[in-house]
């Protein structure tokens, strides 16, 4: 199983980073190694001093896909759960200045939070481009958004990333955070919702 990860496919998160909305997906890897277990806290690494947040809707590949064409992309899922992207912000803004990979910041064991349970799209009752959620941290608001303001949608993904890479039932594909990112501290308590259900709760050490 592997995790895909796509960066900067809301175009104010990525104006708020100072970053260039991206004129095709950008995506990167994380291990399985870097899933927090469940129902154990995140622990902030020593070797940071700045680890953000980022919360992002999860879509669940339910079958083996290379070179999906876009028209029959929605056959490779059909739930959604909600994850959390921990990025070492510190670390990340160095490796970028020095043209280096950005695993190091990105990819640390228990930096992607996925959430216990994932939801059909038929329960909801709502398409992959319709899906509102939202990440609170010590019950205060911090991020909101929206899937249809994603620069590029789930399907583009799915056809963009299997060009590049086999796609195998139960990888996780991180569809990219909204605006609002921020640090975490020790003590912190997080929750994430997706259309109004607490799918989410981590505490920060």
């Amino acid at each position: 199983m592997k995790i895909i990860c796509i960066g900067r496919n809301y175009s104010a998160h990525a104006r708020e980073l100072k970053n260039e909305v991206p004129v095709e997906p950008l995506f990167f890897l994380k291990p399985d190694s870097s899933i927090l277990h469940k129902r154990h806290a995140f622990y902030i690494p020593e070797w940071t001093s700045n680890v953000h947040y980022e919360v992002e809707v999860v879509v669940k590949i339910v079958k083996r896909g290379k070179a999906v064409l876009e028209k029959f992309a929605s056959r490779y899922y059909c739930e959604v759960g909600l994850g959390i992207d921990f990025t070492a912000r510190d670390v990340q803004t160095e490796l970028k200045k020095a043209g280096h990979p950005w695993e190091k910041a990105k990819a640390f064991d228990g930096s992607a939070v996925v959430s216990d349970t994932f939801v059909s799209l038929n329960d909801l009752g709502k398409g992959i481009q319709d899906l509102r959620f939202s990440l609170l941290i010590n019950n205060k608001e911090v991020q909101q958004g929206h899937t249809a303001d994603m620069t590029f949608s789930v399907d583009e993904l799915i056809a963009y990333v299997s060009r590049y890479m086999t796609l195998k039932t139960g990888d996780l594909i991180f569809t990219g955070t909204p605006a609002g990112v921020g640090s975490v501290a020790a003590g912190d308590k997080i929750t994430g919702f997706l259309e109004g259900v607490q799918m989410l709760n981590v505490n920060v050490k």
